[in-house]
């Protein structure tokens, strides 16, 4: 078994990142929001669940680079003080140490680069619409080594574990090293138990459909990609990389990301979708972009050389993309 190491402390890194989000949003009032540059919302969760991250990766991992969403410029601006102030005081709780100054160090130890040889990618809080709404989210770690995912982690903490049970209540985690299977969790069990998941096998028919983002995509060419590949016509709408885990534990056959028509040169980031791509891959599934070729993660963060994505079963994949195809043709 290769990266058990990395396994153990992308969990652990993980997990309390989720506990530090669940404390945040319970607490959270409007003020503890900004703005960034291209006017999405960031929050105390983000900049804190980065910094927890980050420094249990150096405090094990001392030379490893990590490219993640976030830094503290906008923290360290006189304004912004209080909130800097908030951040510090939640991460106290699992960092004691934890000052501004040291809080500020730690979210830009994911200020690192893009390289071939291994890094970490992180999106502290993937879906922070999502999470500003109590709805879906997900801390999303990745360990890239030679231009591909490795070790991937989900923590999904308002995902429930079964859509056909609700008594098993919410909080998910999905796991996957390179060649050795996916996993999933319950978060809300006294002992975390890692069980096998699988893509579905298509006998459940109710579990071919697709999942999509709430918000962005193109919606309407993504329905009719899903009717001319055989799927259903209702999708499950969901923020965040937890799409990635409803397809790998089999509840829905398709997540499709594809350019909105009003931003047609759009192209992904690497940490929206290396942990859950990985953990696709190993559930027994498929992914590419939307010309069929391979996702690219060690070029740049963003995925410059790929055009949407395509997540799915092994069967249903080339069906979507000549579906694709068709349709832009």
């Amino acid at each position: 078994m290769a990266y058990v190491k990395e396994k153990q402390v992308a969990i652990e890194a993980a997990l309390r990142a989720a506990a530090f989000c669940v404390d945040v949003q319970n607490e959270m009032v409007a003020a503890d929001t900004l703005q960034k540059g291209d006017k999405s919302p960031v929050t105390v969760a983000d900049f804190g669940a980065q910094a927890l991250v980050c420094q249990h990766l150096r405090m094990i991992f001392p030379n490893d680079l990590i490219v993640g969403e976030e830094d503290s410029a906008s923290l360290q601006q006189a304004e912004n003080a209080a909130t800097l102030d908030k951040i510090t005081a939640f991460v106290q709780r699992f960092v004691p140490e934890a000052n501004n100054e040291r809080v500020c160090e730690w979210i830009d130890l994911g200020n690192g680069e893009v390289n071939k040889e291994r890094f970490w990618t992180l999106d502290p809080i993937d879906g922070t619409k999502g999470f500003l709404r109590r709805d879906q989210y997900a801390i999303a770690l990745a360990l890239i080594e030679n231009g591909e995912p490795k070790v991937g982690v989900l923590a999904c903490p308002s995902l429930p574990v079964s859509f056909d049970d609700p008594s098993l209540g919410e909080g998910c985690l999905f796991v996957a090293v390179r060649g050795e299977g996916a996993l999933m969790a319950s978060l809300n069990s006294r002992r975390l138990t890692l069980r096998p998941i699988q893509v579905t096998d298509g006998r459940n028919k109710s579990k071919l459909r697709c999942v999509e983002s709430v918000e962005h995509g193109d919606h309407e060419l993504q329905a009719k990609v899903m009717q001319e590949s055989g799927l259903n016509a209702d999708a499950l709408k969901l923020d965040s990389q937890a799409k990635y885990g409803v397809v790998a534990r089999g509840d829905a056959a398709l997540y499709l990301r594809l350019p909105s028509p009003k931003h047609p040169d759009y192209r992904e980031k690497i940490w929206d979708h290396a942990a859950g791509a990985l953990i696709v891959e190993e559930a027994g599934g498929k992914t590419s972009d939307m010309l069929g070729q391979r996702l690219q993660f060690a070029n740049h963060h963003t995925m410059q050389n790929n055009q949407g994505v395509v997540v799915s079963t092994q069967v249903h994949h080339k069906p979507v993309l000549d579906a694709l195809r068709y349709f832009l043709s």
